[in-house]
């Protein structure tokens, strides 16, 4: 596992938030598509900022604590399908629960109480950037990256046609990382 902070929140051009997030021992920054309400949560955590009534992630801390729980970490924890996966650990006692959730709720849960947040090696494999790649994408084009997008979509078309699922799964990645970083 890695672990990660928040590098910060961001708007694509079709106005879908999203939080990037960046290796604390590395140089990839994994960005995620998330929800307007989840990168709000988010940002009132970051700025540690209290709403005079408790949102649901405060809310949620609140009876984890209440029950004798703590969160330990969140982990993001797969991406499959151009879905992101996580899960909570939570403690109680001496027992440690696994608790599924979307990574945009973990992390606003997570920003309110310091608590680290990690990522498989599987996942920043599949979704994140190097500095690198994002210099090579901020150098090509407008058109080239289209041109390239459409050219991954008809090779995907062809591969599922073909039933070569494993191609068509490595081109779909492909096809993501490009889209997401023309948002």
């Amino acid at each position: 596992m890695i672990e990660v902070k928040i590098n910060g929140l961001f708007l694509t051009q079709s106005q879908a938030s999203g939080v990037i997030l960046k290796e604390i021992h590395g140089e990839r920054t994994l960005p995620i598509i998330i929800g307007e309400y989840e990168a709000q949560s988010i940002a009132l955590g970051l700025e540690n900022i209290k709403p005079p009534r408790p949102i649901t992630h405060d809310l949620t801390l609140r009876i984890i604590e209440s029950l004798g729980g703590q969160i330990e970490r969140v982990i993001v924890t797969d991406l499959r399908n151009n879905t992101y996966y996580a899960i909570i650990q939570i403690r109680r006692k001496m027992k440690l629960y696994e608790i599924d959730a979307r990574p945009s709720d973990a992390i606003a849960l997570a920003v309110r109480q310091n608590i680290p947040i990690y990522v498989e090696e599987e996942v920043m494999r599949k979704g994140a950037y190097t500095p690198d790649e994002m210099q090579e994408l901020d150098e090509t084009p407008i058109d080239l990256k289209q041109n390239r997008l459409e050219q991954l979509k008809k090779e995907l078309q062809e591969a599922v046609e073909k039933e070569e699922y494993e191609r068509a799964a490595k081109i779909r990645d492909e096809i993501k990382k490009l889209e997401s970083r023309q948002s």
